[in-house]
């Protein structure tokens, strides 16, 4: 499945700013945090607090890195048989390159092991179900972008893919390895794609065509089509959410907001609102809790 995109031509994007301006850092991950709940921003933001890996967050990067290395073969192989054969040579690979996964299985557990591995072949049939990858060439896999916006806020984030038109045009594509969501889940993966929308404005001079979320589970696509108006109006909202994060920080006062989301939430033991109690405030020259540091803060499929 394809979509032509176009050049929007409106409004030209902002000049370069010297690094040497720019005073903080955001990802979509940590603003949508923001956004969701204050408190888990900090204990991701500022307090770093390890999180152990979920089963479902690995079958997310899993999935993903084998869609990476799908895109290596020529055209012609990239078949569902070729993608079923990255799995488990990806997933060794994760292992090694992070111990912590292999803590998700015993080692007598080779039942679930196995399990785990034929679920993420299952979540590549749909993503073969919406997309033929012999017909694409990607220009950009797992690429980290980035643009300042209000002369001194560096917004950067990672894409999946990013496929260039002969024209020069641009489509954004994020595989989402859950399930289709409901409206509320759908406007936090946009936000996401919109925040990578805007980074591409602003250094590349184009609004990309589409912006399209690929639900392997469901093996559904949900594309969108935004505009430099719109994007001018995120810029806004991110650089007032900066700013509410900035007041948050200068405060030392990141509040819970209790939402569905708290059934996934790995930090409740300190949360108020299920009776427990924040660290302190780390102290001044731990570390600078206004820039986002993580070079890589979610791993892919950990929010989906």
């Amino acid at each position: 499945m394809t979509a032509e995109p176009v050049i929007d031509t409106q409004d030209s994007p902002t000049a370069a700013v010297a690094p040497s301006t720019v005073r903080a850092s955001l990802s979509p991950s940590r603003a949508a945090d923001f956004k969701t709940c204050p408190l888990l921003y900090r204990f991701r933001s500022i307090d770093r607090l390890p999180e152990r890996p979920t089963v479902e967050q690995a079958r997310g990067t899993l999935v993903h890195a084998v869609l990476e290395r799908l895109f290596d073969l020529p055209a012609a192989a990239r078949t569902p048989q070729s993608a079923g054969d990255l799995v488990a040579p990806q997933w060794d690979r994760l292992v090694t390159e992070q111990p912590e996964l292999a803590t998700l299985f015993a080692a007598d557990d080779t039942a679930g092991a196995a399990e785990f591995l034929r679920s993420a072949a299952a979540l590549l049939q749909g993503y073969f179900a919406v997309e033929d990858p012999r017909r694409l060439e990607p220009a950009e896999r797992e690429a980290l972008i980035s643009a300042v916006v209000d002369e001194e806020l560096l917004i950067r984030g990672y894409l999946d893919r990013l496929d260039v038109a002969p024209d020069g045009a641009l489509r954004v594509v994020d595989y989402k390895t859950g399930g289709a969501p409901r409206e509320a889940f759908e406007a936090r993966a946009l936000f996401q794609l919109k925040f990578y929308a805007l980074v591409l404005w602003r250094t590349r001079g184009v609004v990309p065509r589409v912006l399209r979320l690929l639900y392997l589970k469901d093996a559904e696509v949900c594309d969108y089509t935004p505009d430099a108006e719109e994007l001018l109006r995120f810029e806004r909202t991110v650089v007032a959410l900066w700013q509410a994060i900035e007041q948050a920080t200068a405060r030392q006062d990141f509040r819970p907001r209790p939402s569905r989301l708290c059934d996934w939430c790995s930090h409740q033991a300190l949360c108020p609102s299920f009776g427990g109690t924040p660290p302190p405030f780390p102290a001044a020259g731990a570390g600078d809790p206004l820039t986002d540091t993580r070079s890589r803060p979610v791993a892919p499929g950990a929010d989906e």
